[in-house]
């Protein structure tokens, strides 16, 4: 429980710095996420116009997740959720990581 509120916490407080920059342009360059697996930093820039917002953010809103679903279980895990989206792209395009270290570095 404790590890869902940090992980709560911490994607709202890159959710809000992503809307201020967003609010600018469209969203910060890259955006880092610190799982225990190890430091997994997100290249938004190069992904941005390979596809629409709504495929990643897919209210088309730049909110956290537990604004709609809250904070109990009825929202997915944020690793469920990165996993199924980014791993399935990329074995789709044939492009990008698929392994977990090819994200995480410790």
């Amino acid at each position: 429980m404790k590890k869902v509120l940090i992980l709560c916490v911490t994607m709202a407080l890159v959710t809000s710095l992503a809307t201020l920059v967003i609010a600018q342009n469209q969203g910060p360059d890259e955006v880092t996420f610190t799982p225990k697996m190890g430091t997994v930093t997100f290249n938004h820039a190069a992904h941005q116009g390979l596809t629409d917002c709504a495929t990643c953010h897919h209210t088309g809103e730049f909110a956290q997740c537990s604004s709609c679903h809250g904070v109990t279980d009825d929202a997915p895990k944020a690793k469920d959720a990165f996993h199924t989206l980014c791993k399935d792209c990329h074995k789709e395009s044939a492009k990008g990581p698929t392994k977990c270290k090819e994200c995480h570095v410790k």
